[in-house]
């Protein structure tokens, strides 16, 4: 075991070894393993967003295997889907890749000011399917978050007695939050410390921007002089915010972009101590050999091979 990976599992202590084994295998999988990096890509979007918005762009991944292949084939971390995607193709593809299976899901067919996530799957469609982890969604902000974060907590007391890691996907959102506040420095370092007091091993947010949306914490930014006028200066500050560091940050693709704004985007995590990226829309929009380069370029930057 590399000296990195075993800082990393040195943070979760109060875990069996069950669940540190498969913290320790999405560590080592793929071509970011043992460096301590990762990136993961994420196909919930067919859900989320609809399948013509999701997979039109790019016809193949219509298809549930097209995910599978792409993940392995670019020496992604992990793949990570709702039940009905794992389900289609995890025993053609059993064993090649970590599997995160994502618990609960939204669609965007009804506009709802305060969300809340249906239950879509469980911990033992998981171990079922041959897992790593599991994948929830919290709206800090929301209405409904308090429920969101009472089903968090059983799911993850159930998957860490089953040996599983538990990844939280927090996402502010809510009635009482602007939507420039869904992205702000102190909302995401706000969400990313909920997430890893609800025991989240690996912690999914957006990337911060340099809006600051409560008063009172305005108010000790400037007091305190907290730097977050850089991206990176912003993702360092989220990183800290979840426990100092010790634990797992990675920062999501959202929609798709350039490729320069996204290869500048993954130096600023990478220069900000962040742990990865967590790419869906940027990778699989695009005809597969395409895609395969963009995350090897990615891939490459969190190495250090790419400036």
């Amino acid at each position: 075991m590399g000296k990195r990976i075993g800082e990393i599992l040195s943070w979760y202590g109060s875990d069996s070894p069950g669940t540190r084994a498969q913290i320790y295998r999405l560590l080592t999988h793929g071509r970011l393993g043992g460096t301590g990096r990762l990136v993961i890509l994420p196909v919930d979007q067919g859900f989320e967003h609809g399948p013509a918005r999701s997979f039109a762009p790019n016809p193949p991944a219509y298809h549930p295997h097209y995910h599978f292949a792409l993940a392995i084939e670019a020496g992604c971390s992990a793949y990570a889907a709702p039940l009905g995607f794992l389900e289609a193709g995890a025993a053609e593809h059993a064993g090649q890749i970590p599997l995160i299976l994502k618990l609960n899901s939204h669609d965007s067919l009804t506009e709802e000011k305060d969300p809340l996530p249906s239950l879509t799957g469980s911990v033992r469609d998981a171990l079922r399917l041959g897992c790593a982890a599991v994948g929830f969604t919290i709206y800090p902000g929301s209405a409904r978050s308090r429920e969101m974060y009472e089903q968090l907590r059983a799911i993850a007391e159930e998957a860490k007695a089953y040996g599983l890691a538990v990844v939280v996907w927090s996402y502010p959102r809510g009635s009482g939050m602007s939507k420039e506040g869904e992205t702000s420095i102190d909302v995401v370092a706000y969400a990313a410390q909920i997430a890893a007091q609800l025991g989240a091993h690996l912690i999914k947010v957006k990337l911060p921007t340099a809006h600051i949306e409560q008063a009172a914490a305005k108010k000790i930014y400037e007091t305190q002089k907290i730097p977050f006028d850089s991206l990176a200066d912003r993702v360092r500050h989220v990183v800290q915010s979840a426990f100092d560091g010790r634990r797992i940050v990675i920062f999501s693709g959202g929609a798709k972009a350039e490729d320069q704004q996204v290869f500048e985007e993954v130096r600023a995590i990478r220069d900000g101590g962040g742990f990865g990226s967590i790419i869906g829309r940027n990778s699989f929009q695009r005809p597969k050999g395409e895609a395969l380069k963009f995350l090897g370029t990615i891939m490459g930057i969190y190495a250090g091979e790419i400036p």
